[in-house]
């Protein structure tokens, strides 16, 4: 990186001179410029270059209602490490029609997951749309995800040692999340002023995360499913015990609104287990296995719509009899829309680090797969089949079995055991720093949430001062994403004390 002036290098503080962990944070509270971040037609030449390295802007583009501007940032991949190599961090800048250089507050929007991209704009449409009537949203790519530096099978392939690209992955967890975020505030938001931001589900931790070491940098907060829990150095084994009864529920839930799928399910599972294997090809070359296609209630359980997709997607589970005495088989169809749902071959990140974010000094060890054996056999697929009962599915849960099962996750299988067993993960949220919270908070918990268990996100909010709740059971996990505009205008109600307080 070029050399640049003492001025220029207080604006990039966040980016030069971050120390460790914590103390990174503390780094930029200290060092944040007072005056405005110095601009090219205010800085020497060597340091415009130096901002132009770090930040590029693309031109203003449409569609429908909407104007959109691409944003690169290069940011160290190590924030604790001024020698760090540097990755793409991208964010798509979008407001309504017209607005383009309208003087409008900015609003940062974090993406559930972890290993999800943002949304890419159709329309003006949801919370998008109801957002941009008062902000300039700012739709992050979370590094590693989207065109912010992606981790693929293919990319990290590169890194041919499995410690080594645990030593890479470590870095893409909330607390880089949220130093990206304020080294983008830094170089996109007039004067650095503070922004809002917000967080759905894997989104609302990060958010938290940036309540715990860097609220400086925010000047409201919005968080839909999305409290993480807190008080442990693994907070996992919480989490899987309560998500599994949750898991139930749904599932009983299910078959009550479709009893014919019991019989469907086990005809599945008895032909799997007794085919060669104990499960049949996948068309991307892993293998569809009873405990796999459990799986199917990740997606199938817990947002809105689920259930009938779910039972629409059973419906073409098996080939048609075109020849009289031609052999049973499940469909192409339903194989390939049985990977499609999964999307682990293109998200490695989401089972590389799913467990990971619950760790703060210590590891997960599996946790899922450890507490499904406290339910005994009621998640057992063929035991269930056997004895009659309805199989249950699975639901946000990471098993080891995925990097043997699904094709594109089998080179990362050793890297995914050494991060279950790693210890020494930082810290990702900071209890005292939440206690004395002085930024507005509005969040949605949904009471049926099979992903973020009510009792433990209403827990944490106990631990965030000044918050407000909106506790419902009109939405599932998914309400932001099917219900937008209404959550967005709901959560935004809060913080303006235009709705009530229970």
């Amino acid at each position: 990186m070029a050399v640049v002036t003492s001025c220029f290098r207080c604006a990039t503080a966040a980016a030069l001179a971050l120390q460790h962990h914590q103390p990174a944070f503390l780094a930029v509270r200290l060092r944040l410029p007072r005056h405005r971040i110095p601009t090219k037609r205010t800085m020497s030449s060597s340091a415009a270059a130096a901002l132009a390295s770090l930040h590029q802007a693309g031109a203003w583009y449409v569609v429908p209602d909407l104007s959109l501007r691409d944003h690169r940032f290069a940011v160290p991949l190590d924030h604790s490490s001024a020698g760090s190599p540097s990755i793409t961090v991208f964010a798509r800048e979008v407001v309504a029609a017209g607005k383009e250089e309208a003087a409008l507050p900015y609003l940062m929007y974090l993406q559930g997951g972890p290993g999800f991209e943002s949304p890419r704009p159709m329309e003006s449409s949801g919370w998008v749309k109801k957002a941009c009537e008062e902000y300039r949203v700012v739709l992050l790519d979370q590094r590693g995800t989207g065109l912010s530096t992606p981790l693929t099978t293919s990319s990290l392939s590169q890194i041919t040692s499995a410690a080594e690209q645990v030593d890479y992955l470590k870095h893409f967890r909330a607390d880089n999340i949220v130093k990206d975020a304020e080294f983008i505030r830094l170089h996109l938001v007039p004067d650095a002023k503070p922004w809002t931001i917000l967080g759905l589900s894997y989104g609302g931790f990060c958010a938290v995360t940036y309540l715990s070491f860097a609220p400086e940098g925010l000047k409201s907060v919005l968080l839909t499913g999305g409290l993480p829990p807190l008080g442990k150095p693994c907070t996992a084994d919480t989490v899987y015990r309560a998500c599994f009864k949750q898991v139930q529920l749904q599932n009983e839930k299910y078959y009550k609104r479709y009893p014919q799928d019991i019989q469907v399910i086990h005809e599945v599972v008895r032909y799997l287990s007794e085919s060669e294997g104990g499960g049949v090809h996948l068309p991307s070359g892993g293998r569809l296995t009873p405990k796999m296609l459990q799986c199917l209630g990740l997606s199938g359980l817990g947002s809105g719509g689920g259930f009938e997709r779910l039972h629409y997607l059973l419906e073409r589970v098996w080939d048609p009899i075109l020849v009289p005495g031609a052999k049973k088989n499940i469909s192409y169809y339903f194989l390939k829309e049985f990977e499609m749902w999964l999307g682990f071959d293109q998200n490695p990140l989401y089972a590389l680090l799913h467990e990971s974010i619950y760790c703060e000094g210590a590891s997960s060890n599996w946790s899922a797969d450890k507490i499904s054996s406290e339910f005994g056999s009621l998640f057992d697929p063929v035991k269930a089949t056997e004895e009659g009962r309805p199989v249950y599915l699975t639901g946000e849960m990471v098993f080891p079995c995925f990097f043997e099962q699904i094709h594109a996750l089998r080179p990362l299988k050793e890297a995914a055991h050494l991060l279950a067993e790693k210890e020494d993960w930082p810290p990702l949220y900071d209890i005292s720093a939440l206690n004395n919270n002085k930024v507005p908070v509005a969040a949605a918990v949904y009471y049926k949430d099979m992903y973020v268990n009510f009792n433990i996100a209403k827990e944490t909010a106990s631990q965030i001062a000044g918050i407000r709740m909106w506790v419902t059971n009109e939405y599932m996990h998914s309400g932001l994403r099917d219900s937008g505009s209404h959550v967005f205008e709901h959560l935004m109600g809060l913080l303006k004390g235009k709705k009530p307080l229970f």
